[in-house]
């Protein structure tokens, strides 16, 4: 088709050549104000809308932050009602005071007078605490670790026969009785301190009490949490001054209760008013928490014959007044023992209080206990107000800042409205 030689010519004829210029227009920069003017639909739009979230953004917080403040105002004003009527209760009971103490100084002697002799002579734990408890004016005994301890088992619960207390004090044992009762883990933890080998530190904790007070203490003891035990979580019986637990009888199938039932071991233990309610930090009492936590539904019979002849009806254990001891189901304590060097104390001489007065004392407790729940709630939301208000004031550092970066791309009479807009203004400030 082609010739040969023609196949891979190149055509030598040169293209007319013109004046660059007008090439090298087309390249030309543009201005920024050209720029500006070209993107500025698009950039306008971006602007306003990251404007709006900016605005919401500002909004939710500022209402986040009136909303902590409304919690705040709503938990003074609680706290300072319930404050009025704590200062109504302390003048109501208040010139019962003196008579109150001397009175808790007698329930404690006779609680002292049947474990002293025992707790006296040897280096215990419990003996220690005991003394401190008896001898306020010891230095040592206003210590936080000793404040935290409320006593010993063998010192919370009174019985109203001298047996029974003798027999539940076998149940339980010696190191039982004898265990350090404290109120939070934080006094657990101040007993005692160890060095890098794990080896106690003897000179710090209840060991430095007890030698600053010229008592050495010798072998273990055992502590008991009450923030950590897990309480009872049923009914109590109805009016029952000592918030005694509505535990369900034994009953056969015709609905008779066993021969010889006497009651539940828990529901058998006088507790001293002031203990009865809020001693832990959720509110809970002794009975409920402690004993619970040692007796659970340990059953009270009157002999041994009617603990045996109620055997299908005992699923945690069950005492007998003349001795018997079942641990739990299969579980007997037989033959003769010693006799218990620790054990609770009977219920002594009634008060000349008027039958009103723990009631109310116990009332008041409880009403200091909410007290110092709404100062933590307060002190929750103030935290709250102070990281919203922070949270606030970033964010509108950011948006102060985004509107000086993006002014160019807005209109003049964009701005001039968000200046003028009092919407704009009240977003920016926070109630």
């Amino acid at each position: 088709m082609y010739p040969p030689n023609d196949r891979f010519s190149i055509q030598t004829k040169g293209f007319p050549i013109q004046n660059p210029l007008p090439i090298r227009s087309l390249y030309t920069v543009t201005t920024p104000k050209a720029e500006i003017e070209r993107a500025a639909p698009s950039q306008v739009e971006a602007v306003v809308d990251s404007t709006k979230n900016y605005q919401d953004d500002l909004q939710k917080l500022g209402l986040r932050i009136k909303q902590h403040e409304d919690h705040i105002k709503f938990l003074r004003t609680q706290k300072n009602m319930l404050e009025d009527s704590i200062l109504d209760m302390q003048v109501t009971i208040g010139k019962y005071h003196t008579s109150t103490e001397s009175v808790a100084e007698k329930v404690d002697a006779q609680i002292e007078e049947g474990t002293s002799e025992y707790l006296n002579q040897g280096k215990s734990a419990a003996g220690l605490i005991c003394q401190l408890k008896a001898c306020p004016d010891i230095q040592v005994s206003h210590s936080p670790l000793v404040k935290d301890v409320l006593g010993i088992v063998a010192t919370l619960g009174k019985v109203d026969d001298e047996n029974l207390g003798r027999l539940l004090a076998e149940y339980l044992g010696k190191e039982a009785m004898m265990a350090l009762v404290c109120k939070t883990f934080d006094g657990v933890k101040a007993m005692e301190s160890y060095d890098k080998e794990g080896v106690v530190n003897r000179a710090s904790g209840l060991y430095g009490i007890g030698s600053s007070i010229g008592r050495t203490l010798e072998g273990g003891f055992r502590v008991i949490c009450l923030n950590d035990l897990r309480p009872y979580v049923g009914e109590f019986i109805t009016n029952d001054p000592q918030r005694r637990l509505d535990l369900l009888k034994p009953k056969f199938p015709g609905g008779e209760i066993p021969c010889g039932f006497i009651g539940y071991a828990v529901n058998l233990v006088h507790i001293d008013d002031h203990n009865l309610f809020c001693v832990t930090s959720s509110g809970h009492g002794l009975r409920e928490t402690l004993f619970y936590h040692l007796f659970s539904h340990l059953q009270v019979y009157r002999s041994r014959e009617d603990m045996q002849q109620a055997l299908p009806f005992i699923s945690n254990g069950a005492v007998s007044l003349d001795g018997g001891i079942i641990r739990s189901p299969g579980v007997f304590d037989l033959g003769n023992r010693e006799e218990a060097q620790v054990k609770f104390p009977r219920i002594s001489g009634k008060s000349s209080l008027p039958e009103n007065y723990y009631e109310i004392e116990n009332i008041l407790k409880c009403k200091k206990w909410n007290q110092e729940r709404l100062l933590d709630d307060m002190r929750r939301e103030q935290s709250l107000l102070d990281q919203a208000k922070f949270n606030f004031e970033i964010k509108k550092k950011e948006f102060v800042r985004f509107l000086a970066q993006s002014s160019q791309y807005a209109p003049a009479q964009y701005h001039q409205q968000q200046q003028q807009s009092p919407a704009s203004r009240e977003r920016l400030t926070p109630r």
